[in-house]
C-alpha cells in the first residue's frame, strides 16, 4: 500500500518496522510501551520510505492484516530470541524471555515472506529469520571462545571487518565483497535453516544471511541503522516499490 509524496505524483512505499516491548519512562509516566530507536525511522525515511511501527502483540491474526496492508518489512535489533523456539536451554548470559516479540516477529517474517515482500533483519532480526527457517543461534560469543570482537560491554558498539560471497545479493548492494561493520552483539547465528550464508565477519561468525528463493530477504548482523550509510535501505525501498511476486 503506497502513499502519495505532497503533490509530486510519487509514491511512497510503506515500510513496516518491529519494535520492542519494554518498561520506559517519560514525562510523568512509567510503564509497559512499545519503543523504538529513533535512528531506524531516519533511516527509512531518509530512503524513501513511509514508516509504520509494528508492536510485539499475541493476536497472529492482526499480524497478517498488517502484513497485507505493507510494501516491505524490517525486523530490528533487540533481546536475544528465547532459546526455546530452537529447543535449547537458555544460556546464564541470554536475555529474559520477550515472548510476545518472539512470536510477532515470527509471525512478520513468515508473512512477508508468504505475500513475496522484501525483508531487511538487523542483528536480532538476522536471528529471527534464522530461528523462523529452521535454525538455530550461539547464545554467548565470548563463553564459545570468540571474545569481544562484537561487543565489549552492552550499550556499545564495536567495528570489525566482513566478508561477502561474490554475486550475494549484499555484495551487489554494497559494491564490495569486504568491508568494516559496526557490531553490538553477544549471540549470533549458528545454522541458519533453509537461508544461505553470505557474508562472514573476520572471525568467521555468520553476518549475513539471504533466501535463495526470494527477490529480495536480506539478513544483516550489524547496525547499518547507526551509521551515515543508507545502502541497505534505499534498496530495501527501492526493492519495496516494485511489483510484488509471491
Amino acid at each position: 500500500m503506497r502513499v502519495p509524496i505532497g503533490d509530486t505524483g510519487r509514491m511512497r512505499p510503506v515500510i513496516g518496522i518491529s519494535c520492542y516491548g519494554e518498561r520506559a519512562a517519560w514525562g510523568a509516566w512509567d510503564v509497559d510501551a512499545v519503543v523504538l530507536h529513533r535512528a531506524y525511522v531516519e533511516a527509512l525515511e531518509s530512503s524513501g520510505a513511509a514508516v509504520v511501527v509494528i508492536p510485539p502483540v499475541w493476536d497472529e491474526e492482526g499480524v497478517e492484516a498488517v502484513v497485507s496492508r505493507l510494501d516491505g518489512v524490517v525486523i530490528a535489533g533487540g533481546a536475544d530470541v528465547d532459546p526455546t523456539h530452537y529447543d535449547h536451554e537458555p544460556h546464564e548470559t541470554t536475555d529474559r524471555p520477550r515472548l510476545d516479540r518472539d512470536r510477532t516477529e515470527i509471525r512478520l517474517y513468515r508473512s512477508a515472506r508468504d505475500h513475496g515482500l522484501p525483508v531487511l533483519g538487523i542483528c536480532r532480526g538476522l536471528q529471527i529469520m534464522a530461528v523462523a527457517s529452521g535454525g538455530h543461534l550461539v547464545q554467548d560469543l565470548p563463553s564459545a571462545g570468540y571474545g569481544l570482537l562484537h561487543r565489549e560491554k552492552p550499550g556499545t558498539f564495536t567495528e570489525h571487518g566482513a566478508r561477502f560471497a561474490e554475486g550475494s545479493l549484499v555484495s551487489r548492494i554494497l559494491g564490495t565483497t569486504d568491508t568494516r561493520v559496526n557490531s553490538s552483539h553477544h549471540q549470533a547465528v549458528a545454522d541458519g535453516g533453509s537461508l544461505t550464508v553470505t557474508g562472514w565477519a573476520e572471525d568467521g561468525t555468520i553476518e549475513t544471511l539471504e533466501d535463495p528463493d526470494a527477490a529480495w530477504v536480506l539478513g544483516v548482523q550489524w547496525h547499518p541503522e547507526m551509521s551515515d550509510d543508507r545502502r541497505l535501505f534505499e534498496a530495501l525501498v527501492a526493492a519495496a516499490a516494485r511489483p510484488v511476486e509471491v
